[in-house]
């Protein structure tokens, strides 16, 4: 299975961005207001990811240096060296890639443009959606139908 299935299967191919220059305090409100789990960080408004921001890295922060870092720009916590995936890169692939680098969340970008994002949650929803299927058919195949 592509990424490219993930993407199409998706309810929204909306990717939420925030400013570098936003506040970490309006990052977080963003991500309790949607329910995510991260931001990609762009300067045009999402065709470009310079980075990412997560619950994660928010909380680290926290406990390293305090409340303090709330009223910080988010390009002073963000992930700058983004790994990203292809519409054409196999499930199985970036889902190591996430397993190996311990992150949930990965940028879709092409041609320089970001087209997507693909959570761990995707994967596993795809891997075992394809699972399901692929049961079904050997079940089929043994009881001959």
């Amino acid at each position: 299975m592509l990424v490219q299935a993930i993407l199409t299967s998706k309810a929204t191919d909306e990717v939420v961005t925030v400013a570098p220059s936003a506040t970490v305090s309006e990052a977080a409100k963003i991500l309790a207001e949607r329910r995510i789990g991260t931001v990609v960080v762009s300067e045009d408004g999402g065709s470009t990811a310079i980075g990412i921001l997560s619950e994660r890295d928010i909380v680290r922060e926290l406990a390293a240096s305090g409340s303090g870092c709330l009223n910080q720009s988010v390009d002073s916590y963000m992930t700058k060296d983004l790994i990203t995936a292809t519409r054409q890169e196999s499930v199985e692939d970036i889902l190591a890639r996430m397993t190996e680098g311990r992150f949930r969340h990965m940028p879709i970008v092409e041609d320089g443009r970001l087209v997507g994002i693909v959570t761990l949650g995707d994967v596993v929803k795809a891997q075992l959606t394809e699972l399901a299927m692929e049961k079904d058919a050997l079940q089929g195949m043994i009881m001959g139908h």
